[in-house]
């Protein structure tokens, strides 16, 4: 598949809209969406009881406690166990940092985070960063999303601004495409996933245990969330989603921002379905539809009753052709 970028889709595409039209109401229904954003997450962490409740089920049966993923601190949170202190894929929100770090110790059998891997800057990713920093562990992330937690950012995917993080708190590892670490005796990858869900999202996998961390851009149980107003945009969501079904297996495990694992084979279908859907946005564009006429035109209607109503996902992936930029 040619590869997809934002500025040639475009240069071939916007001569021939009403632009004007198409572009009012694109700001109308930007306006409306960010009064109603759904993951509220930048101010509403105090709101949440300090009483967190954490699961954990092992990913690696045959050595319980070895890899473990950790729900209800605000993400799914991957916890490895190592000989010099556990490593963290994602932190949680701020407010449950201490239950999460409990949870962890307790899976792992080490109470020290030697390294915490940020798949993106979002709160619901990055707070524990100001803890395993002071305690002296090592953040990894994206140049982006270091970036970001350096200053005040707004995001459709939650209300108000989240950061300037505190120094003590800012990733001490960065990469720009792709690198690794030795840990545990086998190497971790971590490459990024250009503007699929933010534009500094990291993937991570562990190819001997056969697991990949993905972060925001998938989803087993609903729709993804593009923050539009920081990279994220449809093109990006689709090559995200060829590179993880290029690289997994049938059967590996994928473990998203949230809710329960995919596997491989399911990538590779959704793959096929968002390819699919921008091919048919292209269409919409060209006859001139707004937002509204993409809702109504249902081009979902098959993937509904297995991830529910569209209707903000498609709001959002047909405005982000027009509202994010990526240089060729």
């Amino acid at each position: 598949m040619t590869a997809i970028t934002r500025r040639r889709f475009l240069r071939g595409s916007l001569h021939t809209l009403g632009a004007a039209a198409v572009a009012a109401e694109m700001r109308a229904a930007r306006a409306a969406q960010e009064r109603s954003s759904l993951g509220a997450a930048g101010v509403a962490a105090a709101r949440y009881s300090s009483e967190t409740q954490i699961s954990g089920t092992d990913l690696l049966p045959s050595d319980p406690g070895a890899v473990t993923l950790l729900q209800g601190a605000g993400c799914n949170v991957v916890a490895a166990r190592g000989p010099e202190g556990s490593l963290l894929v994602d932190g949680g929100l701020a407010a449950h940092s201490s239950a999460l770090l409990h949870a962890a110790a307790a899976a792992t059998g080490s109470s020290r985070v030697a390294t915490l891997i940020d798949t993106h800057w979002h709160p619901s990713q990055t707070g524990s960063n100001e803890s395993v920093g002071r305690a002296g562990g090592v953040i990894i992330s994206h140049e982006v999303t270091r970036l970001y937690l350096e200053r005040a950012a707004l995001s459709t995917c939650y209300e108000g601004s989240y950061g300037p993080l505190p120094r003590i708190a800012w990733p001490t590892k960065t990469t720009r495409d792709r690198d690794s670490i030795e840990f545990a005796g086998q190497r971790v990858d971590y490459v990024y996933l250009p503007a699929a869900h933010t534009n500094g999202d990291l993937y991570v996998h562990f190819p001997e245990w056969n697991l990949i961390v993905a972060g925001g851009p998938v989803s087993a149980e609903g729709w993804p969330i593009l923050d539009i107003r920081n990279g994220g945009w449809v093109g990006g969501l689709v090559q995200a989603h060829e590179t993880l079904a290029a690289l997994a297996k049938p059967e590996t495990r994928i473990v998203p921002a949230s809710g329960r694992l995919l596997t491989g084979a399911l990538v590779a279908r959704q793959r096929d379905m968002y390819r699919q859907l921008f091919k048919q946005l292209f269409v919409y564009l060209n006859k001139g539809y707004g937002p509204s006429d993409v809702i109504a035109a249902r081009p979902l209607a098959a993937y509904e009753a297995q991830y529910g109503d569209p209707a903000h996902f498609l709001d959002g992936a047909y405005r982000s052709l027009f509202l994010a930029y990526v240089p060729d």
